[in-house]
């Protein structure tokens, strides 16, 4: 069974490219600088599905995560978390915060919060995408 990523993450994200383990996504917000790591293995739901080996890959993907946004736009710190109420699929959300920001210090549910959709343009998009991969050296 070959990989496919969930319409939902790819709707919703800009591919920024492949490390070891994840597809490395950028959410098409921007309010705040959020990855989507995205374990290139078919029909995952937990991190418990991931071989041991592996879960210690995707740990590393995180850390390279969290400092390239720490790195890129100095957060007053960066939030990780997986879910599985909205997407299946198993997917590691690497957010940065700021104090200050409309839904800081609550979790991040843009419904919840009432904050308004707010997408990157184009060559925004491009150019955080860009500044992502270089800084995670991914393709």
């Amino acid at each position: 069974m070959a990989f496919h990523l969930d319409p939902q993450l790819a709707a919703g994200a800009i591919v920024v490219g492949d490390l070891l383990l994840s597809r490395v996504l950028l959410k098409d917000d921007s309010r705040r600088p959020w990855i989507i790591l995205a374990p290139r293995r078919p029909a995952l739901t937990e991190l418990g599905d991931l071989a041991a080996p592996e879960r210690s890959i995707l740990m590393e993907e995180i850390a390279a995560a969290s400092s390239a946004l720490r790195d890129l736009y100095r957060p007053s710190g960066v939030n990780v978390a997986t879910q599985v109420d909205d997407v299946a699929q198993l997917h590691v959300h690497v957010i940065a915060r700021q104090d200050g920001e409309p839904a800081w210090p609550e979790t991040l549910r843009p419904q919840a919060q009432g904050e308004a959709d707010a997408r990157y343009g184009a060559e925004a998009a491009q150019a955080a995408a860009s500044a992502l991969a270089a800084r995670l050296g991914v393709a």
